[in-house]
């Protein structure tokens, strides 16, 4: 273990290792995944062994060696042996800075499985074609969707050919489910979770029973003739008993959330004109309004004649009207009587109000534009997720809230955060500052949110923004990032209709299997517990090979949900031929723990 700068090597002579580049949240749990799931050698390259999560990694068991450098030059990945590693994790730094890293690699090591992290997606992709051997994924992406959907209180889903996968708890678990993920639910002891159990387990007798609501005739329970009308009475029952069941499910399309377009469009006229608009001026337009519609009316009282009515009334709006002359009125060739006119007055004045109220409003956005001032919540806004930190994930989670349609407010104290630019493009309310959360919350309309998302970079932080939320609006429903699982316990356990997520702990198992060549398409949460989507071709040479079902299939770890088969181009769910062994072109997608797509993994490999 060196700092930069000493000329001699401070790793032991060391092959077939896996290198991880960072310090930071991300790189502690990726480092946990390939010690304890896939049991690899790791050296880990540092720029502070004194900060950040570095003190915490070089006492994890498994881990060959800390080395501390301030950057990652080619006398660094010399430090860590990168001539005869067999892969590179960089999951800390800037795109610039990892494609770089990447790249130099590369040239050390033709052969070596690169992963990095990048934040720019569309610019990893490109990457990823620049590299022999390599994958570029994004952490923020990866537990995005987690986030957002627990805001709305529902599953977020994984998109595998063509169908959207989620989580169902309890009694929202429908026949045509795929498999149980998970049983024995104690949502005040979470340990207490069994993924992936045995079919035929405490979980089997609901399975089965599940199957036959609706059914006709009597369906037999613990021994006990139960009629069919009693069916779904007794499953709830049984799930009750069991402590909860978990499912995964499949659906054609991925839910949006149910929010009219009429009360859309009501959000946003109201949010619109309080945001550019004072209180006064407010007054003053309602009044001007007030009065010509009102002065319409009677030119519509007196003419009966709408079109003619509304080509007038916008004419005196337009200053643009031929007014009477005392000529015209004494020889009784006037376009009406004093009513008429008086109406006419009215619009013409209202008309003049409204001209410079509307150059001013222009004026004001133009200028706001010009000077790149944020958006500020409004007080029209209503039924909105507040998002609290615009961090990578944070910014993720705001815009994916709002391409779903559901009104957002961000809040950051930082004024060069790199989330501030991208929600205002997207014309989303910002509160920024450095004040008490309580004022910041009031400012962000906390009582009429729905939800409060904290994603900062610090537990303290996110709990506390929760705290206040909940202390402001009791029945806002909060979602937590926490890093800390025992920590996190004790949210689910104090507080009502609140969630926790971790966003290391969703992404590192992604990036541990993309270090080791598998395709993971996506994670998904039961509660703290994260389950992954991978998908795996079968190739020549490939321990997949000659394998079916029943070999794959692992209690307790995985479970083959699809299969597609060389010769045909969709996937077929649920395969049921558990017999059939694979062949080189096939495809098949797994449901699998942390531990499960490991010890998959580490099959394939030894046997490939």
């Amino acid at each position: 273990m060196t700092s930069e700068g000493w000329g001699t090597p401070p790793v032991e002579p060391i092959s077939q290792h896996y290198i991880v580049c960072g310090g930071n949240a991300l790189a502690h749990r990726l480092i946990l995944e390939l010690v304890e799931h896939y049991e690899v050698p790791v050296v880990v390259l540092v720029a502070d062994r004194s900060r950040d999560h570095a003190p915490h990694i070089e006492q994890l068991a498994g881990v060959a060696a800390v080395v501390e450098y301030s950057s990652i030059t080619d006398e660094a990945l010399r430090a860590v042996s990168i001539g005869t590693a067999r892969g590179l994790a960089l999951v800390e730094g800037s795109d610039q800075e990892n494609i770089h890293a990447a790249l130099s690699a590369q040239g050390h090591n033709p052969n070596i499985r690169i992963v990095l992290r990048m934040f720019n997606q569309r610019l990893g992709e490109n990457i990823e074609r620049l590299l022999r051997n390599g994958a570029a994924l994004s952490g923020s992406a990866t537990a995005a969707p987690a986030f957002a959907a627990a805001a709305l209180g529902r599953p977020n889903s994984v998109e595998v050919g063509g169908r959207f996968l989620h989580i169902a708890f309890d009694d929202a678990i429908a026949a045509d489910r795929l498999c149980i993920v998970a049983d024995h639910i104690d949502r005040q002891d979470l340990s207490k979770i069994r993924l992936m159990p045995e079919q035929e387990g405490g979980s089997a007798e609901f399975v089965r029973l599940a199957t036959e609501i609706g059914g006709d005739g009597p369906v037999r329970v613990d021994g006990a003739a139960v009629g069919a009308d009693r069916n779904a009475d007794r499953a709830l029952e049984t799930v009750a008993e069991t402590g909860g069941v978990a499912a995964l499910q499949a659906l054609p399309t991925e839910p949006r959330e149910p929010i009219g377009w009429g009360r859309r469009l009501r959000w946003r006229v109201l949010d619109t004109a309080r945001f550019f608009t004072s209180a006064r001026l407010r007054l003053m337009l309602l009044t001007a309004f007030a009065a010509v519609l009102m002065s319409f009316g009677v030119l519509w009282y007196l003419n009966r004649d709408f079109g003619w009515t509304l080509y007038i009334s916008l004419l005196d709006l337009a200053g643009a009207a031929q007014p009477d002359q005392p000529a015209d009125i004494a020889a009784g060739t006037g376009t009406g009587g004093a009513w008429q006119r008086a109406a006419q007055v009215v619009i013409t004045i209202c008309g003049i109000t409204f001209a410079p109220v509307a150059t001013a409003i222009v004026v004001e956005v133009l200028a706001s534009g010009r000077r790149g001032q944020p958006r500020n919540p409004s007080a029209g806004t209503r039924d909105h997720v507040i998002v609290v930190g615009l961090g990578n994930v944070g910014t993720r989670v705001a815009a994916q809230l709002h391409e779903l349609g559901v009104p957002v407010v961000c809040m950051e104290r930082d004024p060069q955060a790199r989330g501030i630019a991208a929600v205002r493009a997207l014309g989303i309310p910002l509160v920024l500052g450095d004040g008490p959360f309580e004022e910041q919350l009031r400012r962000a309309r906390l009582k009429h949110s729905r939800a409060l998302v904290a994603v900062s970079g610090d537990d303290a932080t996110n709990l506390e923004a929760a705290l206040e939320a909940r202390h402001g609006n009791p029945e806002v429903r909060v979602v937590v990032r926490l890093f800390d699982d025992n920590f996190a316990g004790h949210v689910y356990a104090t507080l009502d209709n609140a969630a926790s997520r971790s966003v290391s702990y969703l992404a590192a198992p992604a990036f541990a299997a993309a270090l080791m060549g598998r395709e993971v398409r996506g994670t998904l949460s039961v509660f703290r517990h994260v389950l992954l989507i991978a998908e795996l071709t079968v190739e020549d040479g490939s321990g997949l090979i000659g394998r079916n079902r029943h070999d794959l299939e692992d209690p307790g770890g995985v479970r083959v949900i699809a299969v597609r088969l060389a010769r045909s181009p969709h996937l077929q769910w649920n395969f049921a031929d558990r017999t059939r062994r694979l062949g080189p072109g096939d495809r098949i997608v797994v449901a699998a723990t942390r531990s499960g797509l490991a010890r998959l993994n580490t099959v394939l490999v030894e046997e490939g």
